[in-house]
């Protein structure tokens, strides 16, 4: 049996600039931060030729093509197991809980593909399970998506990723004080809307219109250089401003990325003295993140009482392995 955890994240500055419609040609980047908040992926070898995958639902298959759940029947497929094995996932929010805007999918899709390798007795890079997490979504699925969510699952951390326009991709950690950190995430407050959504459509959407949208997408590159300045400089006056520019210029990459009760709760926030903050991942519900000074935050959690905190904590490795068994993994 393996047992992988793969962290989630939270972005800070920069998404839509990871979408290869923009990079490519222009470059991109983004602030990401693996959290501990974490799916778990377990692989164990069946006693049979049957797949046996398990999530909110239960699939028993006699064949990988007849695997219903996307992601972990074309990683399946990619590293080539057939028959004979057991997949099961859960995850720290729970299951079902779609367009949270956590990256889940894609910690999902690196820790299934570091448990197979695993299981096969590969110990395999960050690099390369970001680089065949994207193969599987992007390519593969088609998912209209961008990259950040893939790299900062795999390596974990508080990074500074780049999207070059050779479609390379450069994954630094943010060289700072374990103090700017430490006060970042002090000032840091997340709250779940209970609004979930099917990101595809407005995804879809803001990938169709990456060359109309180029002047917003320009300025929240900007804004990611910004914000990377403000923690290597251990500045913080700048960061709620930064979330808080971001938030307006990515409100406009496409409909529905925010509503009027998502509007109604970041308003609130901002009067109770948060200083700034955006919707998490493609919009249209999910979590909403707030910068707001500690002797300011029981006035925001007053004021958006009827929404649930969720405390955290930045998460320093990315997807890992952390538990094998002694038992045979052969594939035979």
């Amino acid at each position: 049996m393996i047992i992988s955890r793969t962290p989630m994240r939270v972005s800070f500055a920069g998404g839509g600039t990871d979408f290869a419609d923009y990079y490519l040609e222009h470059g991109g980047a983004v602030i990401s931060t693996a959290i501990n908040k974490y799916i778990y992926i377990t692989v164990n070898k069946k006693f049979d030729d049957l797949i046996r995958v398990s999530y909110s639902s239960t699939e028993i298959v006699d064949s990988v093509d007849k695997v219903q759940h996307n992601i972990i029947r074309e990683a399946l497929k990619l590293l080539k197991i057939g028959k004979g094995i057991e997949v099961v996932y859960m995850g720290d929010i729970p299951l079902g809980t779609a367009g949270i805007g956590l990256g889940s999918s894609s910690s999902l899709a690196v820790g299934v593909l570091n448990a197979l390798h695993a299981y096969k007795g590969e110990h395999v890079s960050a690099d390369r399970l970001a680089r065949e997490a994207c193969e599987i979504e992007i390519n593969i699925l088609k998912n209209p998506i961008g990259k950040q969510d893939q790299y900062i699952a795999a390596y974990g951390g508080l990074q500074h990723i780049r999207f070059n326009r050779d479609d390379t991709v450069f994954v630094d950690p943010i060289i700072c004080k374990e103090d700017t950190k430490r006060m970042l995430k002090a000032k840091l407050m997340l709250f779940y809307t209970g609004i979930t959504r099917i990101s595809s459509s407005i995804l879809t959407e803001q990938k169709s219109k990456t060359k109309v949208n180029k002047g917003y997408l320009e300025n929240i590159y900007s804004l990611s250089q910004e914000m990377l300045n403000c923690m290597i400089e251990n500045k913080f006056d700048r960061v709620g401003d930064i979330l808080n520019k971001g938030w307006i210029l990515k409100r406009n990459l496409a409909s529905g990325i925010s509503t009027s009760e998502i509007d109604d709760y970041y308003y609130k926030a901002l009067k109770s003295g948060a200083k700034g903050g955006k919707l998490l991942g493609a919009g249209g519900g999910g979590f909403l993140l707030f910068y707001c000074d500690q002797e300011k935050q029981d006035n925001v959690r007053k004021e958006l009482s009827g929404l649930k905190e969720v405390l955290f904590a930045f998460e320093p490795q990315g997807s890992k392995i952390i538990y094998i068994s002694d038992c045979d993994q052969s594939l035979s």
